[in-house]
């Protein structure tokens, strides 16, 4: 039986992933450009610190990602800066991960300050820049707190012991539907191609959630060792039924317009999306890990090769992980904190903000989430290209 997560959202904000809607075709074009590995060219030299005599940094983050106040303000920001003394540039700079990635990569390939020293960036685009060593080594000393780290993050294939990166945020890619038109739910990712949803089905534009989920479905561990055998399976029965007409779209975070007008009534989807919906829209939709399981991914801090602040952004990304502000975040994003006590933080802003599964999944949610293997230059850039070819013709 389906493990539904609960949907306890306390206000409606608009998902950090918001500005992914419509992936147009010169977007897609900019995505497989995007792709390149950097061949064999030499990796750039790490930026000399000048933290001690610069008290400035900039963060380059996606939109609403944040807490923020009826102002506009970041209210823990503004804390961070009055007990630091370092001021901070929240920039929102980061649309997508191979669009923005599209923009700084020139820069990066010659060791340039981009313009941020803080960068937030899904894990697969992680693992990019530090396997193109656009990235600088993180100083522990200077973030006493990340002991407070969830331990199952501590040592991903992309980063062991996280020496060039650190978890902000994380979220699932799972199943979604309209209640009031299939009251009866859904179990599966097969349960998407029932032809009563004929035309009413929509699918993610990110690689990763929509063929792990596929692959899911398939009997694969899209976390152990795989290849293009399993890849192709999967994206056969993608372009099946985009061609037969069951999929409608493959969007962005564009879906949920869909889903609010009944264009389709069942979607591969984020989780933090659908809390978002509920609250706009008539709390209508229930989102729930498939019976084969989702995706799970986070999103990560990193210091890019040509910051000359890296301690000052140390300091920040200490101070995010004392478990009082990582809940205080939590409460307005609703995505999962990585900071260990954060949860019981929670319980002082509001009881049941700890028991949502969508911030705080306990060991059976989590059981059930899986995170698509880091994959290599050459078949990042065939898995894309392939799945990009459906994605334009759909």
């Amino acid at each position: 039986m389906i493990r539904s997560l609960v949907l306890q959202a306390r206000r409606a904000q608009l998902t950090r992933r918001g500005l992914l809607a419509g992936a147009g075709a010169g977007m897609s074009a900019l995505a497989l450009a995007a792709c390149s590995t950097g061949g064999g060219q030499a990796k750039p030299t790490a930026a000399t610190d000048k933290s001690e005599t610069d008290p400035t940094l900039t963060w380059a983050n996606w939109a609403a990602y944040i807490d923020e106040d009826d102002d506009g303000n970041y209210p823990t920001l503004q804390r961070f800066e009055q007990e630091t003394g370092i001021s901070v540039t929240y920039d929102v700079a980061v649309d997508d991960n191979n669009t923005f990635y599209g923009k700084v990569k020139d820069q990066l390939q010659l060791g340039q300050d981009i313009g941020a020293d803080l960068v937030c960036l899904t894990d697969w685009m992680v693992s990019r820049w530090i396997r193109l060593g656009y990235t600088q080594e993180l100083d522990h000393a200077n973030i006493p707190n990340l002991s407070n780290l969830e331990p199952a993050l501590r040592d991903p294939d992309f980063d062991p012991g996280r020496v060039h990166s650190v978890p902000w945020q994380g979220g699932f890619a799972g199943i979604c539907w309209n209640t009031e038109a299939i009251p009866g739910g859904l179990e599966s990712v097969d349960d998407l191609w029932n032809p009563e949803l004929k035309g009413r089905v929509g699918v993610l534009s990110e690689m990763r959630d929509t063929m792990g989920l596929l692959m899911l479905q398939n009997g694969v561990d899209i976390a152990g060792e795989w290849g293009d055998a399993e890849y192709t399976a999967a994206i056969d029965v993608l372009r099946e039924q985009v061609e037969k007409g069951q999929v409608r779209n493959i969007k962005g975070n564009s879906y949920l317009e869909d889903l609010k007008s009944g264009d389709t009534l069942a979607a591969i989807c984020w989780s933090g999306d659908i809390t978002v919906i509920n609250a706009e829209a008539g709390d209508k939709w229930q989102f729930a890990l498939p019976s084969a399981g989702g995706t799970l991914w986070n999103d990560n801090f990193l210091v890019p090769i040509g910051s000359p602040r890296k301690t000052n952004a140390e300091r920040l990304i200490d101070f995010y992980y004392q478990p009082d502000v990582a809940a205080e975040v939590a409460a307005w994003v609703n995505y999962i904190t990585p900071v260990v006590g954060a949860r019981e933080a929670a319980e002082a802003i509001d009881p049941e903000l700890a028991e949502n599964q969508l911030i705080f999944p306990n060991d059976e949610t989590l059981s059930q989430a899986h995170i698509f293997r880091t994959l290599t230059g050459p078949e990042e850039q065939r898995y894309q290209a392939e799945f990009q070819s459906i994605l334009l013709g759909a």
